[in-house]
This record gives structure tokens, C-alpha cells and sequence, in this order.
């Protein structure tokens, strides 16, 4: 069930429900998920209050032991809408994007520690769910360019003949 605390234009709650069952098929998960589309602020307050972190982000998962219950997923419709936009792609797509990788999470995948396993898996059902390039691609790209500039601006810096 997709609940919409923060609306998105373009964007049905109806549509986005479906797309969540396609996917928690293509997952392989059972019983049911809740997913918030919310504001940035609540956001910001949920990750702080679970993560200890004090800052928005763009979806956060919350397992659940109950057995009906796989678990829920928050979404910040605002974070969305600005990736979608410096993306070239709707927000109802980012939802998707975001939704997918909410639902890997509760199938237990995390990639800040499962070398690739959960980067691996979001590639390929991203693809077969027809969506453009997955949170993790673009997070490892983003932080491939940075360190590429950041190494390149390091060269430019060097004085010659330095042998730092």
C-alpha cells in the first residue's frame, strides 16, 4: 500500500501501489508493505531519531518482525522530485527507483556491506521492471567523478618535480 502524505504531480498513489506489488513479486518478498511518500522534514526526522543521523534522505526501510508484516518504507517526495528533475526522467519513475531499493533493504540486502550483492540484484530488476539507472549506479558514479576530479585537481595542484 503506497500512502501519499506529500503529493507528487504526475504521480497516483494507484499506479505506484501496483508498481510496489510488481516489485516486492520481482523481490521475492511476502506479506505486506507499507510505503510513506513523505516530506523531507519528516524524513530528516526519521533518520535522525533511527539512523542518528540528522539530515534528510531520500528513502529509509524499517523491517518488521510481525510475520503479516514484511515491513515499511518512507520515501521523501521532495528529494525524489530533484533527482527526477537533474535526471531528465519523471518523478513517478524515481519513486519506483527508490521504492525497489526500499524493498531490497527489507529483503535484507545492504549495500554499504555486502560487496555488490544488493547492487548486483537492484541492476538486474531494475532492468527487468523496464527503470533507468538504480540509487546505488548512480551513488558509485557520483562518487567515482568526485574522486576523479578530486585526483585530478591533486596532479594540478602538485608543484613539478614534487614526489609527494
Amino acid at each position: 500500500m503506497v500512502i501519499m502524505e506529500y503529493g507528487s504531480e504526475g504521480t497516483s498513489a494507484r499506479a505506484l501501489s501496483s508498481f510496489a506489488a510488481k516489485a516486492q513479486r520481482a523481490v521475492g518478498l511476502s506479506g505486506e508493505v507499507n510505503i510513506r511518500i513523505t516530506s523531507s522534514r519528516e524524513m530528516q526526522e526519521l533518520n535522525r531519531r533511527f539512523r542518528r543521523k540528522n539530515r534528510p534522505t531520500d528513502v529509509l526501510s524499517f523491517p518488521s518482525d510481525s510475520p503479516d508484516l514484511t515491513g515499511d518504507i518512507a520515501i521523501s517526495a521532495e528529494i525524489a522530485s530533484l533527482n527526477a528533475a537533474e535526471l531528465g526522467h519523471p518523478i513517478a519513475t524515481e519513486l519506483k527507483i527508490l521504492m525497489l531499493h526500499g524493498l531490497l533493504h527489507l529483503a535484507g540486502y545492504d549495500h554499504e556491506t555486502d560487496n555488490g550483492d544488493m547492487q548486483s540484484r537492484e541492476t538486474e530488476l531494475r532492468k527487468q521492471l523496464g527503470l533507468p539507472t538504480g540509487l546505488i549506479e548512480r551513488t558509485h558514479s557520483a562518487e567515482q567523478r568526485r574522486a576523479g576530479k578530486s585526483s585530478q585537481l591533486s596532479a594540478a595542484r602538485k608543484p613539478q618535480g614534487s614526489r609527494r
